[in-house]
């Protein structure tokens, strides 16, 4: 499959640009996060992983950048961090074979899925969705990418890691997802058109926490690329 990249040069009004290591830029489309795709963090949520891909969206909106800071929202007291691999979009991708998926990719970032667990919690027990819990301003934090092209054909096994104040609280492979890079993108590709500027938060680790204003939040693909944002 032919790899068409779409990138932008950066206009007012235009909405959320992000940024890639090589210079390039790209205009931000919807955000596809993965819920439950480590094991392990399932258990510390209390559930299990789900026999299909549980898939939530985020707005543009949401994104915030390297020294940017994450704004608590007054109706949550208990915000958690969830540090993700994300995967952004380069081209249009409707039903996708997991064998060229691949080239749907344009890069890699680090990102952090800021939630608030006690309004997700709520909308659990109502049987709601959770557009509020997830999908608020500053929830979205995003590294600047790492181009595909930096790996040739190969999706790298990344390790993630975030620490808060100093102190590590999450660390783990990608390669521990239940669903790889190339399932999830055949599975959403079938359900939506993904097209160049979509990302894909697939999921996060065990060691999600609580974070308070005043916080610094340091988040890495390690030895790759890193993400620090405040808490305010």
């Amino acid at each position: 499959m032919l790899k068409i990249y779409f990138f932008f040069k950066e206009k007012k009004n235009m909405g959320k640009i992000v940024k890639f290591t090589d210079g390039n830029k790209m205009q931000a489309g919807t955000l596809f996060c993965v819920a439950s795709n480590y094991a392990k963090h399932a258990d510390e949520m209390g559930t299990k992983v789900p026999s299909l891909p549980a898939i939530f969206l985020k707005p543009p909106q949401s994104i915030i950048y390297t020294g940017g800071e994450i704004i608590l929202p007054e109706i949550s007291s208990n915000v958690h961090h969830e540090v993700e691999l994300v995967v952004v979009i380069g081209s249009e991708c409707k039903n996708i074979n997991r064998e060229d998926a691949v080239d749907c990719v344009a890069g890699y970032a680090v990102g952090i899925d800021v939630t608030m667990r006690d309004i997700q919690a709520e909308a659990k027990k109502d049987g709601k969705p959770w557009a509020v819990a997830k999908g608020f301003y500053t929830s979205a934090p995003i590294s600047d990418i790492l181009p595909a092209s930096d790996f040739g054909n190969n999706i790298p096994d990344f390790e993630l890691v975030l620490g808060v104040n100093g102190v590590e609280r999450q660390r783990e492979r990608t390669s521990a997802m239940e669903r790889d890079i190339p399932m999830l993108i055949e599975y959403l590709s079938t359900i939506f058109t993904l097209v160049p500027g979509d990302m894909i938060f697939t999921g996060t680790p065990k060691g999600v926490g609580q974070i308070q204003k005043g916080d610094r939040i340091h988040a890495e693909l390690s030895s790759f690329i890193s993400l620090d944002v405040r808490v305010k």
